[in-house]
Formats: structure tokens, C-alpha cells, sequence
């Protein structure tokens, strides 16, 4: 029984994911051989990923393969009520409102995994937070999980650590083809898609001020600089902050930046990292707005114990006024702007990421067996899979070692004298 805002918007949504699903090569092609072999053929699939047609086109290819789907949203700001609608017509069952209050939210999850799955998709981990504590109950034929995202996989660890998590998942977030595309170019492009179109304002000449210059924040960089706006970089790790400078952006502290910054992005997986004290420091107009999975990056608690009035400017665009009469701006409540107020990533940069995704749930199936309770990792011969397949989509290629390069690799063609040495 699905539970979902009107399923009078599946028109749109079905609109929505026939046109992502023809800038998935990558996808279609896992989804042609799941078709043949029906890989999850009487398995069930619960599924938490940001609701929007490229997850809904994951979805398809998993159905495709055999499984029976039970879908929430990972973030109800993201959810979109038309995809959920479209999903439930083609016989998914799906639990998920757009908006929807955190308790409400909890409890679609709750409904999701209640049809106790054989393997699990996150975004985040809630699912399967939720499954190693109060829904406990649910879990007892889950063979494992995949893990999309960089926070999600961050709780993964500790859980790990303290000897909770029970069974396999795939850290589909540390797949080269995920860390490197979808975290640096597709959280690059899709951020600024969200705050330019929600605020219409040109970013040439603004001074912008990046939290996090891990692989996201490196692509939402990247991406002011290409849009003309000075880049500020601030960072918790010394390391990075040099990195950051060598790629021609300042870095400096958080409490420096703030006075400088016309537009804030937090992208650290960290709470707190805009605070009341950075808020009053910072200039009448500035906007700001969060990269990161979880809505903690931006203290929106102390926003508004601190303003005197809210003023809702613009869709997604929330006016926070300070005793002093400045205004500043918040994106989409402080929810992951790149989805919450855009469409999310390119579709061809989410092709590689739930092509992992479905490659991921595969091989958890198979191997399940044999794979300890923790934290795992794609192996390299499914993310070269995936890699070589979108590279061909793109028109490219690559070379192959032959024999002797192979031997040659593997030291056997390395001299071990040290005359052969040079300083």
C-alpha cells in the first residue's frame, strides 16, 4: 500500500523519467541484461534515495531485474510528488510526500522497510539507521546494502566501529566513479543551478565563500570560478586549505570569510559550519546555502532565534532579518540546494553513480555469503565496468596493455640495481 501526495501527477512524472532515462546509456544497458537473467527475481528492494526521475529510472532497471521495489525519499524537500505519483502507476510501491514533517518522514521510511527487504539502498543510512535500531524487527532477511553518499557512509564507519552494523554494504559513495564525477561535477553544476535559479542573480564579480573543499566543494569551486566570482575556501584540515590555494582560491578561517562573502555554500558533511556568530558579521543581502546530505550544516535554529522577522522573498528563498536590519538569505531552508531547490545532478552524471547502484545491489546478492558485517567497497573490475561503458557512450576509448607493458607493471621488467637509480 502506497502512501503518497495524488496520483492525478503521474503525467508529468512519467514525462520527467522518459526524458531521463535516454541520458542514461550507462543504466539502460545493466537494465537490458537484468531484463534477461532477472538477477533479483522474487527479492525485495527497499529503496531511499532523493525522489526524482534519475532515481526513479534506477528504480525501473531494478524492477526490470526481478525485484519488487518499496521506495521512500531520502530527504523530503527533494521528494517530488509527480514521481512518486508515475511510480505507483507502473506498480511500485512507494512511500513519500514532498515537505513532509520529520515525523511524518520517519514514518514513510518506517512503512518502506516494513516489507522486510532482502537489500537495502540508502542515502544517508537513515534505512538503515532505522533497521539496526527501532526497526530491527524488519531486518531479519536483509542480505546487505549500498550506501550513495559521503555522510551516509561516514555514519556506516562509526556504526561499524562500535560493532552495530550486522550486515554488508557497499560504500557506492568511494566508487571512483561516483566520488570523482557525481560529487565533484555533479554537486559543481547542480548547486549553482539551484541558487542561480532561485535567487536570478548573476554570480560574476560575487565573492563566494566554499565550506569543504573535499570533492564537492572542489566542483562548487571550480564552478564559481568558471562563473567569474572570487572563491574563498575555508576547511577544517591545513592540508586541503593548501591545496585550495594552489588551485588559486584563498583560504582562510570561517570567521575571516564571513565578512567577506556575498554568497555562503557549505558542502562538509559537519554540523554547524554557519553559526550566529557568522551571521552577524555577515553583509546585508548574504546568501546562503547548503551542499551538504544533512539539513545541520547550516545552524537554522540560530537564524531564526536570532532574526526579528522572516520574509519568504522568493520560492526556495527565505529572508532572515537581524536586529541590526540586515537580511540574510536562506536557500531552500537549508536543505541540499542541488535538489531541494533544482533538479539535482546532469542525468549523464547520475548514470554512472546508479549504474554503481545497481551493479552494488548485484554483487551484495551474490556474495552475501561470504561478505563480513561492514563497511565494503566496489571492486575496481565494476567500476572499470562502468567507466569503460560511459566513456564509449561519450565517444571515447583507451588503450590496453599488452604483455610485455603487463610484465613490465608488475616489476619483472624493473631492474633491482641501484646503479640504475637516479637522483
Amino acid at each position: 500500500m502506497s502512501n503518497i501526495r495524488d496520483i492525478s501527477l503521474k503525467a508529468e512524472g512519467h514525462q520527467r523519467i522518459a526524458w531521463a532515462a535516454q541520458h542514461m546509456p550507462v543504466l539502460n544497458e545493466i537494465g537490458k541484461r537484468f531484463e534477461r537473467e532477472k538477477p533479483f527475481e522474487g527479492l525485495k528492494i527497499a529503496l531511499s534515495i532523493h525522489l526524482e526521475a534519475k532515481t526513479a529510472h534506477l528504480v525501473q532497471t531494478l524492477v526490470k531485474g526481478g525485484a519488487e521495489l518499496h521506495v521512500s525519499g531520502s530527504n523530503p524537500l527533494s521528494t517530488q510528488d509527480c514521481i512518486c505519483a508515475a511510480l505507483v502507476d507502473e506498480g511500485v510501491t512507494v512511500n513519500a510526500i514532498h515537505a513532509s514533517d520529520p515525523a511524518t518522514t520517519v514514518s514513510l521510511w518506517k512503512q518502506t522497510l516494513s516489507c522486510h527487504p532482502h537489500i537495502v539502498i540508502d542515502d544517508g543510512s537513515d534505512l538503515i539507521g532505522l533497521l539496526i535500531g527501532e526497526c530491527r524487527d524488519y531486518a531479519d532477511r536483509v542480505f546487505g546494502g549500498c550506501e550513495e553518499t559521503t555522510s551516509g557512509v561516514h555514519r556506516l564507519h562509526a556504526w561499524e566501529s562500535s560493532g552495530k552494523l550486522p550486515f554488508p554494504v557497499m560504500a557506492i559513495n568511494d566508487a571512483h566513479c561516483k566520488c570523482y564525477f557525481d560529487n565533484t561535477y555533479g554537486t559543481g553544476q547542480s548547486c549553482w543551478d539551484g541558487i542561480m535559479r532561485t535567487t536570478n542573480l548573476q554570480m560574476n564579480g560575487k565573492t563566494v565563500v566554499v565550506a569543504g573543499y573535499g570533492y564537492c566543494g572542489k566542483g562548487i569551486a571550480n564552478i564559481a570560478r568558471g562563473l567569474n566570482a572570487r572563491v574563498i575556501v575555508t576547511e577544517i584540515d591545513p592540508i586541503k586549505s593548501i591545496l585550495a590555494e594552489m588551485d588559486g582560491f584563498r583560504a582562510m578561517s570561517m570567521d575571516e570569510a564571513a565578512k567577506l562573502g556575498d554568497i555562503f555554500v557549505t558542502a562538509t558533511a559537519c554540523c554547524d559550519v554557519l553559526r550566529p556568530e557568522h551571521f552577524s558579521v555577515m553583509k546585508d543581502g548574504a546568501i546562503v546555502a547548503n551542499a551538504g546530505h544533512f539539513n545541520d550544516e547550516i545552524d537554522v535554529t540560530g537564524l531564526h532565534a536570532m532574526s526579528v522577522a522572516q520574509k519568504e522573498l522568493r520560492n526556495n528563498l527565505t529572508g532572515y532579518v537581524l536586529p541590526d536590519g540586515k537580511m540574510i538569505c536562506l536557500v531552500a531552508d537549508g536543505g541540499l540546494c542541488n535538489i531541494a531547490a533544482a533538479d539535482g545532478h546532469p542525468m549523464e552524471i547520475m548514470d554512472m553513480s546508479f549504474a554503481l547502484q545497481a551493479l552494488g545491489a548485484e554483487y551484495i546478492l551474490k556474495h552475501h555469503a561470504t561478505l563480513k558485517p561492514g563497511v565494503h567497497y566496489i571492486p575496481e573490475e565494476l567500476d572499470r565496468q562502468v567507466a569503460a561503458l560511459k566513456l564509449r557512450t561519450m565517444g571515447g576509448s583507451f588503450d590496453v596493455l599488452n604483455e610485455k607493458q603487463r610484465a613490465y607493471l608488475q616489476g619483472k621488467g624493473i631492474r633491482e640495481s641501484a646503479d640504475n637509480c637516479a637522483e
